[in-house]
């Protein structure tokens, strides 16, 4: 054995010592136990056994039978269509009023901010006794004020499903606005004072500077937004529990009826069944991000 191998072999072994006698190290992976066993049980073990019982075909059969299956798909692509870009649209608007330097401006931003900062389930809950049909605040006051019966907020289907994409809408339109300011300001002022020097009118300026420079942006926050609104829960439940007669659920809430009966396998298979929308959105997005700033 050479010197160098022989000055070699009692080094490795005692950094092999220091690893196992090393106190701050013990401890450290003693300290890491604890959280591993946590993310095994409550993470790994939920998700392994709720594909188990996605694998079930049963499930799914007993599932397309069930009318409120294709009743809560069909409300879940309305409320992606209509209340995304309906709020995207509201939002790339605002953004532009937001942008003005006035400062009663800045205090109606600081109240538009508000329901995006407030948690949503009290927010949410105070919305639903404000439309209660019987007793709600909004139904009183338009019978003291012009004697009329106000709408059946809750339990019509079509009226009820409606305020759930405003709920949706409202809470989440402050956010999304923050954003695209956020975009309105990255673009130069040369370019709207030269569009200005040039004679641009608003139109013009928008359609020529902000809505190239804001077009990747949008679309990608109208994605994004889309795969997180797929997922929305409370906006539906809190508000109107996906009643009447089951007829404004979307698929995010629909697992939470089976549950109810003690359908676990039918609350899973919903649950994947929202699938074939989300894996087209997330390859489109990592798609989409893979590019750079010049092709996205």
């Amino acid at each position: 054995m050479t010197a160098a191998t022989a000055t070699f072999a009692p080094a490795s072994g005692l950094d092999r010592r220091r690893w196992t006698d090393d106190p701050a190290k013990l401890w450290g992976v003693l300290m890491l136990l604890p959280y591993g066993a946590v993310f095994l049980v409550l993470v790994t073990y939920p998700v392994a056994y709720g594909l188990y019982l996605g694998l079930n075909p049963k499930a799914y059969a007993e599932l397309f039978s069930d009318p409120a299956f294709f009743t809560a798909a069909w409300n879940t692509v309305l409320f992606l269509v209509i209340g995304v870009n309906l709020k995207f649209l509201l939002a790339l608007g605002l953004s532009g009023f937001f942008m003005v330097q006035r400062g009663w401006i800045k205090i109606v931003l600081i109240l538009f901010l508000l329901p995006w900062a407030m948690p949503s389930i009290p927010t949410i809950l105070s919305v639903r006794f404000l439309l209660n049909p019987e007793w709600g605040l909004v139904n009183a006051q338009l019978f003291k004020w012009f004697q009329i019966d106000g709408p059946n907020w809750l339990n019509d289907p079509q009226i009820a499903f409606a305020a759930a994409i405003g709920m949706h809408i409202w809470k989440s339109l402050p956010f999304w606005t923050l954003i695209l300011i956020t975009g309105r300001m990255a673009i130069p002022k040369d370019q709207y004072e030269a569009a200005e020097i040039d004679g641009a009118s608003r139109w013009q300026c928008f359609r020529y500077i902000t809505w190239p420079a804001m077009a990747t942006l949008y679309i990608t926050s109208t994605m994004l937004s889309m795969i997180w609104t797929l997922g929305d829960f409370n906006s539906v439940f809190l508000l109107t529990g996906g009643g009447p007669g089951d007829r404004t659920h979307v698929l995010a809430t629909l697992g939470i009826r089976y549950l109810r009966i003690d359908k676990l396998d039918l609350g899973i298979a919903a649950i994947i069944t929202a699938m074939p929308l989300v894996l087209p959105m997330v390859f489109f997005m990592v798609k989409r991000l893979s590019r750079g700033p010049q092709d996205a």
